[in-house]
Parts: structure tokens; C-alpha cells; sequence
């Protein structure tokens, strides 16, 4: 679905609403985003993917999300960590995309496991890849490219 902008010019400010379903007309420009409330997944820099009902949001794509939650997937297991209210820097996002409420999120293949196996989990992954990492890096001095 493609995302849309629409540019409001008011008297002496310049207000832009983010409209993900279709472009929509606003005859003023107000504070009000009930028309504007999407569920949104957010993915930032630094991996994460958060999940929650869009808010508000500005010009530097700074975002508030009611209801969010942070997804962890490691293979086919996931879990959703509640955050509450989670306010979002614009210089901290790399995506931002709209779910679709009447589909279902994720495949059946994937399983929900609590908040401490998801943990269990990434870290047994983490450590996995370190050991590829340094098995490598021994390895290095065979030059294999």
C-alpha cells in the first residue's frame, strides 16, 4: 500500500499529515489524528521492531504509539514485550509501515513463547554467532576468498 503526504499550508506554519490508507482531504489543520490512527511497525536502527497504534507524529518523524510492543522473533518463536506509551526519536527509525487489522500478523509457523524463552533464546543465538565469528577469524589466514 503506498504511503501518501499530505502538506497543510496554514497562516503561517507549514503542518504535514502522514495518511497510509489513501490521500484524504483536511480542510483544517488541527491536532486531531483520529482520522489518522493506523497500527503501524516501526523498525530502528538498531534492530528492533515495535509495534502499537500511531498517535502523533512530526516533521523529523518523531512518533508516539499507544499500545506498544516490542516483537522479538528468533527462528520461529516469537513474543510480544508490552512497552504502554512509547515515544519515538525521528533520528532512531529506518521504517515505518501499516498493518492491515483484518490480516493476520504472522505465519502459522510461528510460535509464541514467554518474555524470559525469547530471551533464552536471543542469547543462544548471539552466542551461536560469535562462535561462527571467532572460528573465522581463526581461520582467517587461509584466505578462502
Amino acid at each position: 500500500m503506498p504511503l501518501n503526504v499530505l502538506v497543510l499550508h496554514c497562516k503561517n506554519c507549514l503542518v504535514t499529515y502522514l495518511c497510509l490508507r489513501s490521500l484524504m482531504v483536511v480542510k483544517h489543520a488541527s491536532r486531531d489524528l483520529s482520522i489518522f490512527i493506523e497500527k503501524l511497525l516501526v523498525l530502528l536502527r538498531d534492530g528492533r521492531k515495535l509495534l502499537g497504534l500511531l498517535r502523533s507524529f512530526d516533521q523529523f518523524a518523531n512518533v508516539i504509539l499507544e499500545g506498544a510492543c516490542e516483537r522479538v522473533i528468533v527462528g520461529d518463536l516469537y513474543c510480544d514485550i508490552p512497552l504502554g506509551l512509547y515515544v519515538i526519536r525521528g533520528e532512531n527509525v529506518v521504517l515505518i509501515g501499516e498493518l492491515d487489522l483484518e490480516k493476520e500478523e504472522l505465519p502459522s509457523r510461528m510460535n509464541p513463547v514467554s518474555e524470559a524463552e525469547i530471551k533464552r533464546a536471543q542469547k543462544a543465538e548471539r552466542e551461536a554467532t560469535d562462535l561462527k565469528g571467532s572460528m573465522r577469524k581463526r581461520m582467517e589466514f587461509l584466505d578462502f576468498d
